[in-house]
């Protein structure tokens, strides 16, 4: 579970999870710990993606990967120039975060992981973002938890946010520095 050449600095991270886990949260305070570019997933979906989880319907492999491409693209890019980056993005399967690995090797993932309770009161009580609360089931059906050849960290939402960053921070730098 270490990541290749990479610096506090220069490192590649994933902050993934389900809907409402906090990934945008999370993921923008741990670039800004790490002192690194952040990027929400959110952004690089293309706009039928978006058209498509706002009308309640779940993505399927054909919609995501292009949009996963989009993420491994974005973080190469950044290791290409010699910084690092984190993304929000959910990364669900392990088909997914191995097609970003593909593209960015360096990547570590961040895996916000709670009870489907905490997930769902977190999800209904948040009224600007386009994915409803009922395509919670279908990701956390989905979900594909970090197997033990992931380099990453899982990462218990129900605790604070600073609890959480702190969590993460720590164990990024210590991937970082092996």
């Amino acid at each position: 579970m270490t990541i290749d050449d990479a610096t506090p600095e220069g490192i590649q991270v994933i902050v993934m999870g389900v809907s409402g886990s906090g990934k945008s949260t999370i993921g923008a305070l741990i670039a800004g710990a790490l002192g690194v570019p952040f990027v929400d997933g959110d952004s690089l979906h293309p706009q039928s993606n978006v058209e498509k989880m706002a009308g309640g319907h779940p993505l399927n492999d054909v919609d995501r990967w292009p949009w996963l491409a989009t993420v491994g693209t974005t973080l190469a890019d950044a290791g290409r120039h010699g910084s690092g980056m984190v993304i929000a993005c959910s990364a669900l399967k392990r088909v997914y975060r191995d097609a970003i690995r593909k593209t960015a090797p360096g990547t570590c993932f961040v895996h916000l992981s709670g009870s489907r309770e905490v997930l769902t009161s977190r999800v209904e009580g948040r009224s600007d973002h386009f994915m409803p609360p009922a395509l919670l089931d279908s990701q956390l059906a989905t979900l594909e938890p970090l197997e033990d050849d992931e380099p990453g960290i899982v990462v218990d939402v129900d605790q604070s946010v600073t609890a959480i960053v702190a969590e993460a921070t720590s164990a990024l730098r210590k991937l970082a520095s092996s």
